[in-house]
């Protein structure tokens, strides 16, 4: 009985022996990535600078894992940061928390977060892994959108 289960086992091992090996050379070439892959978060900004988040907090009360911190203020109407009355002063996203389940990217009615392409996510530090407002916000070049003012709401 013994022996019988040892030759099943190694017949596995024989069978993947001969097989041809798929490996990658990672830092020269790279896999391209599923068209559903979630990386690390972007947020957006419109063509002309302002930022697309205005806020709202939905993406840090949709977040399963709670890895969502987001301090609201007012905008200044003199410099404006967001379209919108508030902006977000503090958005921290904890990446050792995030399941990168996409529900923030669902929730936010700015389309202001996005999951990214970019999956190399290592670091050497733990209080690293918090990224900030600063890391997050694409560059004004690969912003997308324009905005379109509102119009007023009509009183009475």
């Amino acid at each position: 009985m013994l022996l019988v289960d040892f030759l099943k086992g190694f017949s596995v091992t024989l069978k993947h022996v001969f097989r041809r090996r798929y490996t990658v050379q990672y830092p020269e070439r790279r896999r391209e990535e599923a068209p559903i892959f979630r990386g690390r978060h972007r947020l957006q900004r419109y063509g002309d600078g302002l930022e697309r988040c205005v806020g709202c907090a939905l993406c840090a009360s949709v977040c399963p894992s709670e890895a969502i911190y987001l301090e609201a203020a007012e905008n200044d109407p003199e410099r404006p940061v967001s379209p919108g009355e508030r902006y977000a002063k503090i958005y921290q996203i904890h990446l050792l928390r995030c399941i990168f389940c996409g529900f923030c990217e669902e929730a936010c009615p700015e389309d202001a977060i996005v999951m990214g392409p970019e999956y190399e996510l290592a670091n050497d530090a733990r209080a690293k892994f918090v990224t900030s407002k600063e890391q997050m916000l694409t560059p004004l070049e690969e912003g997308f959108g324009e905005y379109e003012s509102l119009p007023a709401p009509k009183l009475g």
